[in-house]
């Protein structure tokens, strides 16, 4: 069998194309399944925040309804609005975009 120096360049091109090829292919999954880490977590964070709104609009509603105590009521308004504060500061405060891995 004789191969000629241009077919072995043919074959050695060839092979470097199909790296170049699949290598750029793991890249853009990465990058995707990142991209979708990131909004699953905001998915996720906003899940926590209306679930734990159902927790306390069902607890106010049976304390208003149920009771006639004052500082029992305004507590139980009260304490909500600071802890729904803090999960709306906590959910719109953007602190790092997502994890960035950098090749050397």
């Amino acid at each position: 069998m004789n191969v000629t120096p241009t077919e072995v360049a043919i074959g050695v091109g060839g092979l470097l194309a199909l790296v170049v090829v699949w290598r750029s292919g793991a890249r853009r999954a990465r990058r995707a399944a990142e991209t979708a880490r990131a909004s699953a977590r905001v998915v996720s964070l906003a899940g926590r925040v209306l679930l734990v709104a159902a927790g306390m609009v069902g607890v106010q509603w049976l304390v208003v309804t149920h009771t006639a105590d004052l500082t029992l009521r305004l507590g139980v308004l009260a304490l909500p609005d600071l802890v729904a504060a803090y999960v709306l500061t906590r959910a719109l405060t953007v602190t790092e975009l997502g994890t960035t891995r950098r090749r050397r």
